[in-house]
């Protein structure tokens, strides 16, 4: 009898463990890989998830301040048996100042891109010393005579002060370095020595201000980075300017036709780019674009962001910042560090105005609910 009870209990905890190994099976499959909460709500998903969050390790977290804080923490059932390891971002309360005011950026790269070789004309006909010496276009100069070289203008004097002699060129091409030996000619039409090439040392455009951060004036804008045209590869970053726009007039966006915000650059810069990556540019400004408010708002967690009704905040003309309805869908829920949503602007006003968004719109913030959810990074055509 003892035996038969006991293989009973064994059986009985036996199916208890594979129940509950089915159990947290299933519940892997709902748990989140990552969740985001703010600080003062990190106790309730704890309790949630059935996290297993030590008072030493919630305390640190809320004494960081703001910005965020990722710890990882085990989601157990019933507060035993773990289910999955969870990403936990901790926010603290971060108030940004949402832009919509557009700006000029000239960026400036690291050594002059050739755009283009062509002839010179000399006296003894035409001549492109540029091609002779095996220059191609897309190389980057980056130095000429071992003296580094960031502007037109550095290679063009260069070439005057030569008088003729043939100068060593350095080049970057295919990821290598080359040395090259150029010798100029003087130009029958100016006077001047000439390689017969064509240079672009800067990239200059325009977008829209994401934020600002009221803390230390740091921004953020364009929602995407800025490429190359040929290779779609970064812009690399060696210093760059922020100015501020005139909205002049509108390009409206039409089936096949993305449209355009067209404007002018103000005379003097009001901050400095410091980088340029794939979710937009970075930098720190000395004063607030012109046009754009000084009222911060908080920004939303992910989960907090749902589809339907928004706000969308940008500049088309000469009364300034201007909040349009636009509608959000295909949210993406997934971990990826890089989350989208699709936006579909449906305020009768904006599409009367411009068609749509338009080229010059990316970077316009985007507001939910009183909060900063995201902002607008491409165009999309109908064709």
């Amino acid at each position: 009898m003892n035996k038969q009870k006991y293989g009973g209990c064994v059986r009985a905890m036996l199916g208890i463990f594979i129940a509950a190994a089915m159990l947290c099976g299933m519940l892997d499959g709902a748990v989140p890989e990552r969740v985001s909460v703010r600080g003062d709500a990190l106790s309730e998903a704890a309790a949630e998830y059935g996290f297993d969050l030590d008072r030493e390790t919630a305390a640190a977290c809320l004494s960081e301040g703001a910005g965020c804080h990722t710890i990882k923490c085990t989601a157990k059932l019933f507060g035993i048996l773990p289910i999955k390891t969870v990403d936990v971002s901790v926010f603290g309360d971060v108030t940004l100042i949402p832009g919509g005011v557009p700006f000029g950026v000239k960026l400036y790269t690291e050594g002059v891109v050739v755009m283009g070789i062509s002839e010179v004309a000399c006296g003894d006909g035409a001549a492109s010393p540029a091609k002779d010496a095996g220059i191609r276009e897309k190389d980057v100069i980056c130095a000429i005579d071992g003296v580094p070289v960031n502007s037109a203008e550095e290679i063009t004097s260069h070439m005057e002060e030569c008088g003729g002699r043939p100068v060593r060129v350095t080049v970057m091409r295919d990821g290598g370095k080359l040395e090259l030996t150029v010798t100029p000619v003087l130009s029958a039409e100016d006077g001047k020595y000439r390689t017969g090439m064509w240079i672009r040392d800067n990239t200059a455009g325009i977008g829209t201000v994401t934020y600002v951060d009221p803390e230390d004036m740091e921004f953020a804008g364009l929602g995407h980075g800025i490429c190359e045209h040929d290779s779609g590869e970064l812009v690399e970053l060696v210093r760059g300017s922020i100015v501020n726009v005139t909205i002049s007039s509108v390009i409206k966006g039409k089936a096949g036709c993305p449209g355009e915000l067209k404007g002018y650059f103000s005379s003097g810069r009001i901050g400095a780019l410091l980088k340029n990556n794939a979710c937009g540019v970075y930098g720190v400004l000395a004063e607030l674009p012109a046009g754009m408010g000084n009222e911060a708002m908080p920004i939303a967690l992910a989960d907090e962001i749902c589809e339907g009704e928004a706000q969308l905040l940008c500049t088309t003309d000469e009364h300034g910042i201007a909040a349009y309805t636009v509608k959000l869908s295909n949210i993406d829920r997934s971990g990826r560090d890089v989350k989208n949503f699709v936006v579909t602007v449906t305020d009768p006003a904006l599409l009367e105005r411009t068609g749509g968004i338009v080229q010059g719109m990316s970077g316009s913030p985007l507001v939910q609910n009183g909060k900063l959810i995201g902002a607008v990074t491409h165009v999309c055509v109908n064709l």
